[in-house]
């Protein structure tokens, strides 16, 4: 009976590695797998089924078929979007690549609001959802049943009285904390409520690793908000553990608002199997504003590396500054060759990351990265007023990033993102602004003074990258 265990388990260790071989994205990851399915097979197959696999199964199909349905439906979707494309002439060489990144357009005819932390953030929510007429579309990483939770979702069965059609997903890890109770209340009232579904499929049924990041508000197919906020008294600063939590949303009414719709179609697709009718996807323009803007979904069921090529190609693209906001540092070797790149062009180059901890080996992994990147003149800064979770890039004087994607392998890689690439130099002007503030609120990291640091402390701190493929 052993010795037939003894046997299974290690062919399916050389499986998994096969599997491995086959799937991975980086040859470092192929070979480390492999050496330990097969050399410790009893702890890495676990490890391996529930957290190796990079690729999402199904999505892609899904996706396809929702794109399928909405073309077949509303058939001058894309004719009427063409309306609100800027002229090709008008875009360079990073807007053009951009595009044929997510093979979608930008779009004009949008007005922005930006929003710097919760209060703001949440007040335009309510106040977006009390103006809704026809339809919400809600989807969030981590929901609470919490003060805020509470509120909004009165606020949401206020309006599913109404008779507003409600449409809410959540990532069921990301609330996993969420009670069964907060559900049922809100389905009992109407409103379609369900989780994202990550182990759906026979092929995820065992995986836990990928998950949807993305926090979406849609109202009415007029406006759309997304940025770093989920639902929950901490992004309100009532943490005691964190106080401030400094965060940056954005509302966008325009045209754009029919891309951010289709990514929560895409994903509510994949929960549910149903698609939701008489949804507004005929471009509503904003006539206060002009600005241009690219919705960018980024998913582990992409065809390439979205999110990381996009962060690769800003940080090229940059002649004069490029200054990045992010909780999490934990690059990979291309963007961290990029912005060394950078540094020797002569860009300003700044990245801003939190001085308190949310996840402890995502803030010991970043340690190892500060000498390397920062030999070419990279700055790094810690903001030490309250919790930094924002996710902002600022490119030269013409483009900025707002959205839900960390400078990590798992945003990169493993997790459903959504990113607006705004092109209009007033905005960008805005998000210089805000950085400038963040920038008096925090202090720079000396290089040095890192390297003088123990032998232990460097060796936590090596330990700590190795787990940044799962962080």
């Amino acid at each position: 009976m052993l010795f037939t265990l003894v046997v299974f388990v290690s062919l399916l260790g050389v499986l998994s590695a096969l599997n491995a071989v086959m799937t991975a994205r980086t040859s470092q990851g192929a070979t480390a797998w492999v050496i330990s399915l097969i050399t410790l097979p009893y702890i890495a197959i676990p490890l391996y089924w529930f957290f190796g696999r990079s690729k999402f199964n199904g999505y892609t199909v899904a996706r396809k078929e929702a794109e399928k349905l909405v073309n077949k439906k509303l058939k001058d979707v894309v004719t009427q979007a063409k309306n609100y494309t800027p002229d090709e002439s008008s875009l360079g060489i990073f807007e053009s690549t951009a595009q044929q990144l997510v093979k979608m357009p930008y779009l004009q005819a949008n007005a922005l609001d930006l929003l710097i932390d919760g209060e703001k953030t949440f007040q335009s929510i309510f106040a977006g959802i009390d103006e809704a007429k026809k339809y919400i579309l809600l989807k969030f990483y981590i929901i609470r049943d919490d003060t805020l939770g509470l509120q909004i979702q009165h606020a949401l069965i206020q309006k599913a009285k109404e008779g507003v059609q409600i449409y809410f997903l959540y990532d069921e890890i990301g609330s996993y904390q969420l009670s069964q109770g907060y559900l049922d209340t809100m389905r009992q009232a109407g409103i379609q409520v369900y989780n994202f579904h990550t182990q759906k499929g026979i092929r995820n049924r065992f995986q836990i690793n990928f998950r949807n990041h993305r926090k979406i508000v849609v109202i009415d197919g007029k406006s759309a908000w997304i940025g770093g906020h989920n639902i929950g008294d901490e992004y309100l600063s009532k943490s005691k553990k964190f106080g401030h939590w400094r965060d940056t949303h954005i509302k966008i009414t325009g045209a754009s608002v029919i891309a951010v719709q289709k990514t929560f179609i895409e994903d509510w697709y994949w929960a549910t199997e149903s698609f939701i009718k008489h949804l507004q996807w005929n471009p509503i323009p904003s006539q206060k504003e002009n600005k241009k803007i690219l919705i960018v979904p980024s998913s582990p069921a992409d065809r390439l590396e979205t999110a990381s090529l996009m962060f690769i190609q800003a940080i090229n693209a940059a002649k004069k500054r490029i200054w990045i906001s992010s909780p999490y540092f934990v690059p990979d070797g291309a963007i961290s060759k990029a912005l060394q790149l950078a540094g020797l062009r002569g860009v300003d180059v700044r990245i801003l990351i939190p001085d308190k901890a949310d996840h402890i080996l995502v803030y010991l992994a970043a340690f190892t990265y500060f000498k390397n990147v920062g030999a070419t003149g990279v700055k790094f800064f810690r903001y030490n007023n309250g919790f930094l979770h924002q996710k902002v890039m600022l490119i030269d004087d013409s483009h900025a990033t707002v959205g839900t994607a960390n400078l990590d392998n798992r945003s990169l890689r493993l997790n459903f993102e959504i990113t607006a690439l705004i092109t209009d130099k007033p905005f960008t002007q805005e998000i210089k602004a805000m950085f400038e503030n963040d920038f008096k609120h925090a202090y720079e990291i000396n290089i040095t003074e890192i390297e003088k640091k123990s032998f232990l402390f460097k060796l936590i701190t090596r330990l700590a990258r190795l787990t940044s493929p799962v962080l």
